[in-house]
């Protein structure tokens, strides 16, 4: 069983992008790439919402999801997230084998 999960960062002129530009500068999608149980962790800019960042995030299951959501790295992303005053839209998927 994989996890899938989209989550659509959205704010004001370009604070979006700029989230995922300072995530990927800071190195914290290196090290959630990094991170044991972690697919995927890929950011995607809608053409008709440009004030929109798809980030899609595949783990192995939901121990290793569950083990990121527990690490430091979450408080680094939380404070980038506020920084850039974004909204969430979460949606999730689970594949069955």
């Amino acid at each position: 069983m994989s996890l899938t999960i989209n989550i659509y960062y959205t704010g004001e002129n370009g604070s979006a992008r700029k989230f995922a530009e300072e995530m990927v500068e800071k190195g914290v999608v290196a090290r959630v790439r990094d991170e044991e149980g972690n697919k995927k962790y890929e950011y995607f800019f809608p053409m008709d919402d440009p004030e929109t960042v798809l980030l899609i995030d595949r783990w192995e299951n939901q121990e290793a999801l569950d083990k990121h959501h527990k690490s430091p790295m979450m408080k680094e992303i939380a404070d980038l997230r506020e920084k850039y005053h974004l909204h969430m839209r979460v949606e999730q998927f689970v594949e069955r084998t």
